[in-house]
């Protein structure tokens, strides 16, 4: 299970750590994979040293062949649901670093394959990106603002940004990319609207629907690792 969103500043962690948490209470072996454990699991050493090369960028082979370890470990440990914080399929990083659309396709297509047989659902949380940006920048300051803005722009896929206005609008292609090459893959989608939503209603409402998904699939948290 991974959780994606729109923009920074629209609860994708805080979600997870719910989740994580509300799972664990069923019974069930959970793994929590935080967003900055991409830097630190052993399964993705190659993506940490590859990014910290000089050129700040990873191969989408890379990519890929890490998310197949990171899950064959999982089911080797008799992990039963991952649930990971914007990592699977990595669209943002590989808009940025530059990659086409019909590239990142291809990229979805080869991480359908590592990850199989596992069931995938991803949780797409959506709101607007400036409002989310906002409230990011409110969260952690106006250095924080300074940092994403400079990330974006020293970006090859991203190098047209340079205000929040821009970033914004960066987001929202974003998402229609994101939504337009998740629908079509074979996995499970759930997009939560979190507009004017507090961190606790938007967990109820994604709880919700995970257990409606699981319900109309005659299934409880499965016995094999869910990315």
């Amino acid at each position: 299970m991974t959780v994606l969103g729109s923009s920074p500043g629209v609860g994708k962690s805080t979600l997870c750590a719910a989740l994580a948490r509300w799972l664990t209470d069923t019974g069930a072996a959970v793994d929590h994979f935080e967003e900055a454990d991409i830097l630190t699991r052993p399964a993705f050493r190659p993506v940490a040293e590859e990014f910290a090369d000089g050129s700040g960028r990873v191969r989408p082979e890379t990519l890929v062949e890490s998310t197949r370890a990171y899950v064959t470990q999982a089911r080797a440990d008799g992990t039963e649901i991952l649930i990971t914080d914007a990592l699977l399929p990595f669209i943002p990083s590989l808009v940025a670093w530059g990659h086409d659309e019909p590239t990142i396709a291809r990229v979805i297509d080869d991480l359908e394959t590592a990850v199989a047989p596992c069931q995938v659902t991803v949780i797409y949380l959506r709101d607007d990106p400036e409002a989310a940006l906002r409230r990011a920048i409110e969260r952690e300051g106006p250095q924080w603002e300074d940092w994403y803005l400079t990330k974006l722009r020293h970006s090859p896929g991203t190098a047209s940004v340079h205000d929040l206005p821009s970033a914004a609008a960066h987001l929202r292609h974003e998402s229609d990319l994101t939504h337009r090459l998740l629908a079509a893959t074979p996995w499970n989608v759930i997009t939560v609207n979190v507009t004017n939503r507090t961190p606790t209603q938007t967990e109820t409402t994604t709880r919700h629907q995970l257990t409606t998904h699981l319900t109309n699939h005659h299934a409880t948290p499965p016995a094999r690792p869910q990315p």
